[in-house]
């Protein structure tokens, strides 16, 4: 996979050896910068990597090239026409500024929240971080401004009931979108699964998976975005590894 050559070459390491120490390491396993093993390249040439990536746009361009595949690979085509938006909370870390976290009374959580669009195969769109205390459809309606110029053919947006009333309108006389929103009935009880938000909900369960994501440890939200995106690197990367099974 080809990803502009910009930033082939940070100190002297071609950019396929910076992936590893990066995704595994650092984004899977959690571990902080200085404590790269020493097997791998320099951690600062590892940090100027993720920097230079993050600020081009390279590691969203590698993402959505990964999502693309799998997309053509599962029989659909390469643009989404729907997905589902949601958002999750998370503590952040003591290193996260005042100016980027909040206190969501909701939930008792201070920290920020993880804005995402995911298509209907659970694959990651666009992802916006807030701080905690930001509503839902405040930073639905630059997000899905942002999905939405991003992916020409998407027409349907399924969302839970927290971003119904204007947002609804906005999305639909601003972006050609139809935002459609999954109630949950009041006479169900206990935990059911609903229709499309399950989707999301498997999206977070899997950047739990990832230590580096359980909380925020990122100073800049830009970095907290940029390893949400590098965490479905990795999910897409292993899928695309596993063979696909042969009809009988």
């Amino acid at each position: 996979m080809h990803v502009r050559s910009t930033n082939q070459h940070p100190g002297g390491h071609p950019w396929e050896e910076l992936l590893a120490p990066l995704k595994q390491r650092h984004c899977d396993n959690g571990i902080k910068w200085r404590a790269m093993p020493a097997d791998f390249p320099p951690w600062d040439r590892a940090y100027a990597f993720f920097r230079r990536w993050r600020d081009h746009g390279l590691v969203k361009e590698f993402h959505d090239r990964l999502r693309a595949r799998i997309r053509e690979r599962e029989g659909r085509d390469a643009e989404p026409s729907a997905g589902v938006i949601d958002s999750q909370l998370v503590k952040a870390d003591a290193v996260v500024g005042s100016d980027s976290r909040g206190f969501n009374g909701g939930k008792l959580i201070n920290g920020r929240k993880r804005h995402v669009v995911v298509d209907t195969l659970g694959l990651l769109l666009g992802v916006m971080v807030t701080a905690a205390d930001t509503g839902d459809r405040t930073a639905a309606q630059v997000l899905l401004r942002q999905v939405a110029d991003a992916h020409h053919q998407l027409e349907l947006v399924w969302a839970d009931g927290g971003y119904s009333g204007s947002l609804v309108e906005y999305c639909l006389a601003r972006l050609a979108l139809v935002l459609a929103i999954v109630k949950r009935s009041d006479d169900l009880r206990g935990f059911v699964v609903l229709p499309k938000r399950w989707i999301v909900e498997r999206l977070f369960a899997h950047l739990m998976r990832t230590r580096r994501l359980v909380r925020d440890y990122e100073r800049r939200t830009t970095s907290a975005e940029a390893m949400v995106y590098w965490s479905m690197a990795l999910l897409m990367t292993r899928r695309l590894a596993r063979p696909r099974p042969q009809p009988a």
